[in-house]
């Protein structure tokens, strides 16, 4: 989006083939394209809207669907791609410094048999646009963006399928005219839309073309639809009109038909909750009033915008009769930048003053998605494809490198990546070596064998980084260029079987390259006598020089050989100490400054020859014990002998002897006895938190609501001090709910230590990948990368649990469709059905559904496959305590804060 006119012009060279059956079809109305994806002709849709096939588009293939509910022709095809590494994109060509309204639609319809709903990602260009997430088999998805063109082509793209295959039903394009969502960050972010709503609705229909001349699609604020709108206020009343308004004086041109309805809050209150998908965040928020009903003469309408949480910033009251100059006509208060949170309850309250309740017609809130200026290289490889725009791979359109790269280039993990490698071996590439490979200043390696390629070899000096060169079996010709000798880095050359001529430089038959140039006939290498000569005599000197000071140093050793052989002149050296034999007391010394040594039979009293077990793992066996003072105490005694279970005991001493916070499980001492090694603990009254979850007690006295955020409070601040209050940082790497124990106030500690590691102690990198199935963090089991991410992961699975009373491994509870119930709980929530996640046990017993709509957030964060994604324990545990205070606030005493505003010279900036 944000690349220079160069590269706008090199990708419309390489995708003017495709570019043209776009234009094919004349739309009917000037600037709409709509795609039908998979489809095989042109038709006019009941709308009156043209849509054209993709049929030359040379990716993927084409599949039917047939949904009984579904009957737009565009959603009876798709088209699908494979489940691989590479990035398919469609090009549409746009016009420059214009705004455009951007739709992709996917309907799933089980097109590949398979009944897996797929996930993969959506690309504008460089810039990441969206998750897919296909959750029900018949809903249409729909992903909308408003962007300002910067080039000619705009690239939309789908790539790195998480499960299933990636695919799409229809593209939609639509420009817009100079003044709709104007903004000054407009070269920076795309507006994404995350709701637009059409309030007083007179049916489930939705409003589009031709009533909106744009075709912006306009939900109806009745859809049946789990949590789109809910929270409604008593005394929500629907009105109507049927005379026409004067949306000239809004900005934003909403549609008639949307304007001629509305909603009234009669008891002088409405009040709505709804999910805004892609935040938290930064975004574009806008009502539309208009005054629709007779007023009295001595009627006044007068409300303010109630939003919860956010600063008020002293706004004028809204009087839509006054903003908006008479009757029928628009007005458009709101921000342009404004945080949002993902679950949004807004109200709008009358004055005091005022003698009608407040009045709501529709809105619109878009969140800001920065855009990514794209690879330093897009010009270059853009012109190198478009040399070969008949090949499929030169068709490959978005950015050469992001969101990740062409099938054919590699790239560096720099913000702004370069070209590192360019790969089209055996292409069928014909005429010269393109001259744009050698203007990549980060390029590395060149594979260009196997080709056709003719003329002479270029002149490589603008690639001073380049290693690897592989140019054989074409047909180049003339001579080895002198550049390539002085080529610092230079380390391959593969020329072989070519029609080279003339004479191999000296300095690449250095033994330290590779450098093959076999099978070019009329290649020589030059050949110096006279230097071949003196190279010659000094080899001889030297040899005899080695053989003269072999003889020296052999006569002197034996002299000195007899010299000392007398017994009391030797100097002796002592040998080596022999290895010592690792005692499982070598920690003892540091333990010893905090922790107590026990005794074996010190033990065996205080547990009554261990005769109360209270618990038991892959680890070994917990018994109940009371020391000679009366103290509690709760026995580990490890079963594990082999080496790894000696380094976990040693581990987990060492660990717990430096370490104390009121979130830990106190550590009191050890006994390193040979064959049973135990560890000492404070005795946790109420055990563990799973038994709490998922045991007996959770059917005899199931935790509240309140009890369980302040569970999840106490074991993240035990967390969040193992991750920044400990130096080095130790992750704990078994984080689940079996090793969060309860005392007996119900307050929590996290226990067990023994997989624990301390960063400083290891590489990131690790071959061994430990914890327990149903917690473990899939990107570190994946790529060996231990990170504190880790732990936050594993927590995110306990704050599920603490919605949900599910464990982690759930499919036998909710069907062979979700295995783990981070899927399930996502599944809902990312529908806006919360109520079907919460434990059936806690019985309404909370006081603020938004406490568990916060916790149900924070846990998908905590559970998002890529570990850069989610939150620190920090941030999680703040969200974990505004959760409390939603959760322990007053019923009543809301305060007015009016946010939205016509008033644009306060208006915060983009961060």
């Amino acid at each position: 989006m944000a690349a220079s006119l160069s590269r706008s012009l090199g990708l419309g060279l390489v995708l003017s083939l495709i570019i043209v059956w776009f234009s094919a079809c004349d739309a009917q109305v000037p600037g709409f394209r709509s795609i039908d994806c998979g489809g095989n002709n042109q038709y006019t849709d009941e709308l009156g809207l043209n849509w054209e096939p993709d049929t030359q588009f040379p990716f993927g293939q084409s599949a039917n669907i047939s949904i009984p509910t579904e009957t737009r022709k565009q959603y009876t095809t798709l088209r699908y791609f494979p489940a691989d590494t590479s990035k398919y994109c469609y090009p549409l060509n746009v016009t420059t410094r214009t705004r455009y309204l951007l739709r992709a639609t996917f309907l799933y319809g089980n097109f590949d048999n398979s009944n897996v709903f797929p996930k993969f990602d959506l690309s504008i260009d460089a810039s990441h646009w969206s998750n897919v997430v296909i959750y029900d088999m018949s809903t249409v998805v729909s992903k909308e963006v408003v962007f300002l063109a910067s080039s000619s082509v705009v690239s939309v793209c789908v790539s790195n399928a998480l499960t299933g295959q990636p695919f799409i039903s229809t593209l939609e394009l639509r420009q817009l005219n100079g003044s709709l969502y104007y903004t000054d960050f407009e070269t920076k972010s795309f507006l994404s839309l995350s709701a637009r709503i059409n309030f007083g609705a007179l049916s489930e229909e939705p409003v589009r073309y031709p009533d909106d001349s744009y075709d912006r699609i306009w939900q109806s604020d009745t859809i049946k639809k789990a949590n789109f709108l809910v929270d409604v206020a008593p005394g929500t009343t629907n009105i109507s009109t049927t005379e026409p308004i004067d949306i000239s004086s809004g900005a934003e041109k909403p549609p008639q038909k949307v304007m001629q309805t509305a909603v009234v809050g009669m008891n002088g209150t409405l009040s709505y909750r709804l999910n805004l998908p892609g935040f938290p965040g930064f975004g574009w928020a806008f009502s539309y009033f208009s005054e629709i009903e007779e007023l009295g003469p001595s009627d006044t309408r007068k409300f303010k915008l109630v939003i919860q949480g956010l600063p008020d910033v002293n706004k004028p009251t809204v009087n839509v009769l006054e903003n908006a100059a008479g009757m029928y006509r628009v007005y458009e208060p709101g921000y342009y930048n404004i945080s949002l949170p993902f679950t949004f309850p807004f109200k709008f309250r009358k004055t005091n003053d005022s003698t009608k309740g407040p009045i709501l017609n529709a809105l619109e809130i878009y969140k800001y998605l920065p855009i990514n200026s794209g690879s330093s290289d897009a010009s270059s490889i853009d012109l190198l494809a478009s040399r070969y725009s008949y090949a499929s791979w030169a068709q490959e359109g978005g950015d050469p490198c992001l969101p990740i790269p062409r099938s054919w280039v590699r790239c560096t993990d720099d913000l702004q990546p370069s070209i590192s490698s360019i790969v089209l071996s055996g292409r069928n590439l014909t005429g010269n070596i393109p001259e744009e490979i050698t203007k990549l200043p980060r390029l590395v390696e060149i594979w260009l064998d196997g080709n056709n390629l003719t003329g002479t070899i270029p002149d490589f000096s603008g690639c001073p980084e380049l290693r690897i060169i592989h140019l054989e079996n074409n047909q180049l010709t003339g001579g080895i260029p002198s550049s390539l000798s002085s080529s610092p880095n230079l380390q391959e050359l593969y020329l072989q079987n070519n029609m080279l001529s003339g004479v191999v430089p000296r300095s690449l038959l250095n033994k330290n390259k590779i450098f093959n140039y076999s099978g070019n006939v009329y290649l020589r290498k030059e050949r110096n006598t006279k230097k071949d000569f003196i190279i010659i005599i000094c080899s001889m000197i030297g040899v005899a020089f080695i053989l003269a000071a072999i003889s020296c140093s052999c006569f002197l050793s034996h002299k000195r050989f007899k010299f000392f052989s007398k017994e009391d002149d030797v100097t002796k050296v002592p040998p080596p100490p022999p290895p010592q034999k690792l005692q499982t007391s070598s920690f003892d010394e540091f333990a010893s400054v905090t922790a107590h040594r026990y005794s074996f039979s010190e033990l065996e009293r205080a547990t009554s020859n261990f005769e109360k077990n209270i618990g038991s793992g892959g680890f070994g066996v917990v018994y109940y014990g009371k020391t000679k003072d009366e103290k509690e105490i709760a026995v580990k005694v490890l079963t594990n002998e082999s080496a790894q279970g000696r380094k976990q005991f040693s581990n987990e001493v060492s660990l717990l002897s430096r370490i104390h916070h009121r979130n830990l499980v106190s550590f009191l001492g050890y006994c390193p006895q040979e064959g049973k090694n135990m560890l000492v603990y404070e005795f946790m009254h109420n055990g563990t938190l799973k038994e709490h979850l998922h045991g007996l007690a959770a059917k005899e006295n199931p935790l509240s609501w309140l009890r369980r955020l302040e569970i999840a409070e106490d074991s993240a601040r035990g967390i969040e001090y193992l991750h920044t209050g400990c130096t080095p940082t130790i992750i704990h790497r078994d984080i689940k709910t079996s090793n969060i124990l309860l005392d007996k106030n119900m307050r929590a500690k996290v226990a067990d230590f023994g997989l624990s590691k301390l960063v400083a102690d290891e590489t990131y990198a690790s071959t061994i990948v430990r914890g327990t199935v149903g917690y473990l963090d899939p990107d570190y089991y994946t790529n060996q990368q231990l990170t504190e991410k880790s732990d936050v992961y594993s927590f995110g699975v306990i704050l599920f649990e603490l919605l949900s009373g599910q464990p982690p491994l759930c499919g036998a509870r909710l069907g062979e469709k979700y295995k783990h119930v981070k899927d399930w709980a996502k599944f809902h929530y990312e529908t806006g059905d919360i109520r079907a996640i919460i434990d059936p046990s806690l019985e309404e017993n909370y006081r603020d559904i938004q406490s568990i709509w916060k916790i149900a957030e924070t846990a998908v964060r905590c559970t998002n496959i890529y570990s850069t994604e989610r939150p620190t324990m920090s941030e999680v545990l703040q969200e974990i305590q505004d959760a409390i205070a939603l959760e322990q606030a007053p019923v009543s005493g809301a305060v007015a804060i009016p946010v939205f505003s016509d008033d644009t010279s306060e208006y915060p900036d983009l961060r």
